[in-house]
């Protein structure tokens, strides 16, 4: 999420709720018109890398690598609109993730080439929370690129919501990335556990 994502809730409340609440990784995804520049992102920057650290949860930054690399983020999620991953991978060197956006089976070749740890794959689902989004890849899109990379972790990401994530966890994803599904509502800790419901039951079995 972003600074402007919760229409409720301030951002940082927002992020530490759901850093009690269980999630995994934080991604901080600053886009849009009121989107933060210069020193007042830096400064948002670095307010959420101080509460992903108190909980020990990877903090990544989406696109911005020199703010990463400045502020020695976790690691960093491109698009394909972006700078090349194999330019990305060697800014930031082998110690920090990079994460890569694809829509296809080649687009992941490509990403597993240039020494992506994991692709994000979207939306799986008709999304809002991006003005910018592609046709919705579906189930069947992740299902495509599992088959043909089965060690690959993948990330669903796009009109998620505790109602279909079922779908994505069994469709094999390694994870899920959510923005509007935990930053409006009205319970987070809930929320997060519905999300992580399917991967709990299954890790049960």
């Amino acid at each position: 999420m972003g600074s402007q994502s919760s229409t409720e809730k301030g951002p940082l409340e927002v992020l530490e709720t759901a850093l009690k609440g269980g999630i995994t990784h934080f991604q901080l995804r600053e886009k849009g018109q009121s989107a933060l520049i210069g020193s007042a992102l830096l400064n948002f920057a670095l307010q959420c890398q101080k509460l992903c650290r108190n909980y020990s949860v990877p903090f990544i930054i989406n696109d911005q690598v020199e703010l990463a690399c400045k502020i020695h983020a976790d690691g960093v999620h491109i698009g394909q609109d972006d700078r090349a991953a194999w330019q990305v991978r060697k800014k930031i060197g082998n110690n920090k993730l990079l994460g890569v956006s694809v829509h296809s089976i080649e687009e992941a070749r490509i990403a597993i080439e240039n020494r992506a740890d994991y692709v994000g794959m979207g939306p799986v689902f008709e999304t809002f929370s991006k003005v910018d989004a592609k046709k919705p890849a579906g189930i069947k899109g992740i299902r495509a690129v599992k088959n043909e990379f089965p060690d690959l972790p993948i990330v669903g990401i796009g009109g998620i919501t505790s109602e279909n994530a079922v779908q994505v966890w069994q469709a094999g994803v390694w994870g899920i990335a959510v923005i509007s599904a935990i930053a409006n509502a009205t319970d987070i800790g809930a929320q997060i556990a519905a999300l992580q419901m399917p991967y709990k039951e299954e890790i049960k079995k």
